[in-house]
């Protein structure tokens, strides 16, 4: 017994939090929302006969929850703007990243020219820029307010810019998926070490407790998308339900799956705010696996960061793109008497 908690709690404890307890959750609201149904079982049946009822419900919430995981790829896909968008929508959606992006920017540069003004050393550059930014449509409906903001409220635009990826090439369609593809253009963008080409090397030579913390970051995300999904899954049944007569379509009915779809936005918006962990904890694998990833791979990390630089580009496209001539050129990275990605030439 000791060993199967040992596991849950190590690494099956993401998959238990991050997808079967939310699918639990959709299970208890699908019994209340529409008892009896499809063979859903009554909450009075489980007070009743919890032995059966309740290890029925819970055979369940464990299938649900193993199955969203297993297609929590394209699950995530369609959220971050990816999979099963129109293009018109996929280009219509970007330009509205993109110009939300740039406007929590400019705000940002906007507060900073007024605190200077105020304090009498804004130079000549700075008042025609600050002007502009005054005379711009959206831009100047919030400079009087931002440069009244105290830091924490400063801090919590900072907060929101930085859902963004730094590279405008990386912005996408949906807020998620800039949540998600800024964690993912960390590496390269500081390092050119594409975290997402050395994932699981990365995870293989990291320490033990930095790689759980990017595990319970993301399980913190699978909650909320679990959560999403699975509320819409019961709205989507007990629509279907009432529309061929297997349920009234009574004013709690359709009370409850206004609700459900009001909650998945919000959902929604909770995964969106918790990449910030998930984004911190791939943030230090990098920073931290780096070395050892090096030393891993046969290689000795350069002194200067422009090399260090060329030798992530020159790994990252060895391993990702087929093999041409130009990689001998990693070979003067190479660590005395080390084996890995060098090749002879």
């Amino acid at each position: 017994m000791s060993d199967i908690v040992k596991g849950v709690l190590s690494g099956g404890w993401g998959l238990v939090v991050g997808w079967i307890l939310p699918a639990a959750l959709n299970v208890i609201i699908a019994a209340w929302l529409l008892p009896g149904v499809a063979g859903l079982p009554r909450l009075s049946d489980l007070a009743e006969d919890a032995t059966r009822t309740g290890l029925l419900a819970l055979a369940t919430a464990i299938l649900a929850g193993l199955l969203l995981a297993a297609v929590q790829t394209p699950l995530y896909r369609i959220l971050e703007g990816y999979f099963g968008w129109p293009r018109p929508f996929v280009a219509a959606g970007r330009r509205r990243m993109l110009r939300r992006k740039h406007l929590l920017a400019d705000r940002l540069d906007a507060a900073r020219l007024a605190d200077a003004e105020a304090n009498g050393t804004l130079d000549e550059d700075g008042v025609a820029a600050l002007a502009a930014m005054r005379a711009h449509p959206l831009v100047g409906r919030h400079v009087t307010a931002d440069a009244r903001r105290g830091p924490v409220q400063r801090g919590l635009l900072h907060e929101r810019l930085r859902r963004f990826p730094v590279d405008d090439g990386q912005v996408v369609a949906t807020r998620l998926g800039n949540a998600i593809r800024r964690l993912e253009e960390y590496g390269y963008d500081r390092y050119r070490l594409d975290s997402q080409v050395f994932w699981y090397e990365l995870t293989a030579v990291v320490p033990e407790r930095t790689a759980k913390q990017v595990d319970q970051a993301r399980t913190t995300v699978d909650f909320f998308v679990c959560l999403l999904y699975g509320h819409l899954i019961v709205a989507a049944f007990a629509v279907g339900a009432v529309a061929s007569g297997a349920a009234d379509g009574s004013v709690a009915v359709w009370s409850t799956v206004a609700a459900l779809v009001l909650l998945s936005i919000a959902w929604y918006r909770a995964a969106v705010i918790t990449t910030d962990d998930w984004s911190a904890a791939v943030r230090a694998m990098v920073n931290v696996g780096r070395v050892p990833l090096a030393q891993a791979l046969g290689l000795r990390l350069p002194d200067g960061l422009s090399e260090e630089r060329a030798m992530w580009t020159l790994s990252s496209q060895l391993t990702r793109l087929a093999y041409d001539e130009r990689a001998t050129d990693l070979d003067k990275y190479r660590a005395p008497g080390g084996s890995g990605f060098s090749v002879e030439s």
